[in-house]
């Protein structure tokens, strides 16, 4: 792909690797951070300088699970439980998708994640997954994606586009584009099945993401059935040995995060999600004390109700302290690694998720000048307990510029929404 020239940020607060807030000038060269000199100089020179002052310069979040053309849905069936949100209402209006569809909800979702600082995700979702790949390709965002695959429905066929999708895209678009296998849930794949998934994904190279642990439904149903709980099934299955994201992971047995550090199963911790959806709250701490990298995700538009990863962040961090009725919990500076360096290698990418000499240059500026910004003590902290994601101001991923003082560059805003609220309009007839 074409590469701007050389970007020069100068004189910006930065985050650093280590949590620690430093300043200086951020060279980008091609789609990676080139140099980072320590001290600022306005005498700095270059084709494209961007004056830093009164910014803070982080990472760009990701967003480790989602369904991002459930936008779509965005409100049409709230306040239920689980199954009954997904057997009566979202399923069924999800037959009726088309592929315009899956195209323009993602879409929509890429203008909200770019606005909102997020520079890269992980999509799981049905049929015509290549538009969603096609969406990432044209914002410049960095997808990992995956076919929801729902074996107890058309499972074989549901397969076949997986294999077709990874075939087709994994490595595509200068290696911003990443594709998994994605079994939906021990309650829709049955083991025999996910051995099958195991076996193909084993063949092609390719990793798993998959809901689990999900509710207390989801546990007791998996042990009446297999008499089991669901990792001690899927570990059966060979899926856990190819690289292993899981989504929720709200009820856990000590046994089950055993089974996860012995497998470096990642995790996709989605606490919006979990809390409207009365889940529950998964055990983050215990997770990580195991040692298991634990990522952060917004889940769909239909669940949440957006793709606000800054206020899952905020979320995830004081969930973490009331559950555990300790305020020391996931401190602001550990909970926004978990959502950039943490969530980029949750989601299969090296090298992304920090402001470093030789990383990929996926960084967000964040204007300081608000009223929630002030006093600039901390910018990590303000960033993380009292910005709004509205204060993304430049976004730049693989050194491309995505976003400037709040300027879309590679989508049109204006189209996207009127022709999503024709879809909408059509499926729901709301």
């Amino acid at each position: 792909m074409p590469f701007d020239k050389e970007i020069i940020i100068r004189d910006v607060k930065y985050f650093k690797p280590d949590g620690a807030v430093g300043e200086g000038n951020i060279f980008i060269k091609n789609d990676k951070i080139s140099r980072i000199t320590h001290s600022t100089s306005t005498d700095v020179k270059g084709d494209n300088v961007i004056d830093g002052r009164g910014k803070f310069a982080t990472p760009g979040l990701v967003n480790s699970h989602t369904h991002a053309s459930m936008t779509l849905l965005r409100s049409y069936a709230d306040d239920l439980a689980l199954m009954d949100w997904l057997k009566n209402h979202i399923w069924p209006i999800e037959e009726k998708m088309k592929r315009k569809d899956i195209y323009i909800g993602a879409a929509l979702a890429a203008v909200e994640m770019i606005k909102g600082g997020t520079t890269a995700f992980m999509d799981m979702y049905g049929p015509n997954m290549e538009e969603v790949a096609k969406v990432t390709e044209e914002s410049g965002l960095r997808g990992s994606l995956c076919r929801g695959i729902i074996g107890i429905f058309n499972g074989e066929e549901k397969l076949q586009t997986n294999i077709e999708l990874f075939k087709n895209f994994n490595g595509a678009a200068d290696g911003r584009i990443k594709v998994m296998f994605g079994p939906h849930a021990i309650y829709t794949c049955p083991p025999d099945f996910l051995r099958k998934i195991a076996d193909v994904a084993r063949s092609l190279g390719a990793e798993i993401h998959m809901h689990m642990n999900e509710t207390l439904d989801e546990i007791n149903g998996c042990i009446k059935d297999y008499g089991k709980r669901p990792f001690e099934v899927v570990e059966e299955t060979g899926l856990l040995d190819l690289g292993f994201l899981a989504a929720h992971c709200v009820h856990l047995s000590d046994h089950e995060i055993e089974i996860m550090q012995s497998k470096n199963v990642r995790v996709a911790h989605n606490p919006t999600s979990n809390m409207k959806l009365a889940s529950g709250i998964a055990p983050v701490m215990k997770m990580i004390d195991a040692g298991l990298t634990v990522a952060i995700g917004t889940d769909g538009a239909s669940s949440n109700n957006n793709l606000d990863m800054l206020e899952e962040i905020r979320l995830a961090t004081f969930l973490a302290k009331v559950a555990t009725l300790d305020p020391l919990a996931l401190p602001a500076a550990q909970i926004l690694q978990m959502g950039t360096a943490e969530g980029a290698k949750a989601i299969g990418f090296k090298n992304v998720g920090r402001i470093k000499e030789g990383y990929k240059a996926d960084i967000v500026l964040w204007n300081m000048s608000g009223a929630e910004w002030q006093p600039a003590y901390n910018p990590v902290s303000l960033l993380v307990y009292s910005a709004n994601s509205s204060s993304a101001d430049t976004v730049i991923v693989d050194g491309k510029i995505l976003m400037q003082n709040r300027e879309l560059k590679t989508l049109d805003e204006e189209k996207i929404i009127h022709e999503f609220n024709a879809c909408a309009n059509r499926l729901t007839g709301k």
